[in-house]
């Protein structure tokens, strides 16, 4: 046979590869109905596939796009754990700095039992810093000023309440309000905002589009969320105020797929072992450096898989992203809606994309 025509053969199987797991996927997105799922199989160097398909809202006719955006809610904290990363670096902190260290002056006024906490610590979900994951939560003084200023203030409340028993059971407390108070110290000894540093990192340094909050929906085209109420989803329009105040580090940026894909094959660039925006050791630390959950990402070892894993949702949208660290791919699942329906959709398009691609 022809080079040639096994070059053809070969384009042509993985197209029709391709059509079955989409055709697969849209079919599980139609069942669940989720009104947009988005998704990617990568490795470092290469989208294995990428499909967008459905629709911006229940209640528009516009297609999918691959250009879409998608609010990432959690797993906006891997993004800030990496800016801290950069600057940790540049020699601005340690992993070990003590928040004390940075800010000294609220140590007399803060719970004696977080005075030896550190930016790792933070990070890791090992301060025992109350969750702030809306429920349930102490209630909030209204607090003035710039995005900032605000954060500052709720830190400085946060640090103020009890702090979280751990048990055996529990390795961690998973604190949105913890990743405020990292940010905090990055903050500090930058004099940046954590704003002005995602525009830094992303945007000047590593090209990529990153948004804050919700995909603007009301002046273009794009993707909106959606929330479950009275079992039915709701489309969300991006002026609605969801009150994610005071933790946007912790879960307030949105993303294209394409972007996220670039940021993804960063890391697993980084994890076999290769310096680029960070170093490879430093790109070990954040997946690997810390039991059960590392740095802005759960670090799972079972069934001889290694696995950094994160979800993200602020009930509207909902993010599953899987780096299989052993055979260097990740797999990406970005939909528009959040509910049990949703979540159960993803679990099913996670398990076919890892059988296609042997994870």
């Amino acid at each position: 046979m022809k080079k040639s025509t096994i070059l053809l053969f070969l384009s042509f199987s993985a197209l029709c590869f391709g059509q079955s797991t989409s055709q697969f996927v849209d079919s599980i997105r139609i069942v669940y109905n989720i009104p947009e799922l988005s998704y990617a199989v990568i490795n470092s160097k290469a989208i294995l596939e990428i499909e967008a398909l459905g629709k911006h809202s229940i209640e528009l006719s516009d297609a999918a796009t691959i250009n879409d955006r998608f609010h990432i809610g959690s797993n906006t904290k891997a993004m800030t754990a990496f800016i801290v990363a950069k600057y940790v670096e540049k020699g601005k902190l340690k992993w070990t700095t003590k928040f004390f260290d940075i800010f000294p002056e609220w140590k007399e006024e803060s719970n004696v039992e977080y005075h030896q906490i550190t930016l790792q610590d933070l990070l890791s979900h090992r301060a025992r810093i109350q969750p702030f994951q809306g429920e349930n939560d102490p209630s909030i003084p209204e607090f003035k000023g710039t995005k900032q200023e605000k954060r500052n203030s709720f830190g400085k409340f946060v640090l103020t309440l009890n702090p979280v028993d751990v048990d055996t059971t529990h390795k961690f407390i998973y604190s949105n309000a913890g990743y405020t108070l990292a940010t905090m110290m990055l903050e500090r000894v930058t004099k940046k905002s954590w704003e002005q540093l995602v525009e830094k990192v992303f945007h000047k340094d590593l090209k990529l589009d990153v948004g804050f909050s919700w995909p603007e929906n009301q002046k273009s085209k794009d993707t909106w969320g959606h929330l479950f109420e009275n079992d039915k989803l709701i489309p969300v329009a991006s002026t609605v105020d969801y009150n994610l105040d005071f933790t946007e580090p912790a879960g307030d940026l949105n993303i294209k797929l394409k972007d996220y894909i670039k940021f993804i094959q960063f890391n697993l660039d980084g994890l076999e072992g290769n310096n680029n925006y960070l170093t490879a050791k430093t790109y070990q630390f954040i997946h690997k450096g810390i039991e059960n959950y590392s740095l802005g990402w759960y670090n799972i070892y079972e069934n001889g898989k290694e696995l950094s894993t994160h979800s993200g949702t602020v009930e509207t949208y909902y993010s599953l992203v899987h780096i299989d660290r052993i055979q260097g791919k990740a797999y990406i699942i970005f939909t528009n809606s959040f509910n049990q329906d949703t979540q159960q959709g993803v679990r099913l398009v996670m398990r076919k994309l890892k059988e296609n691609y042997g994870s």
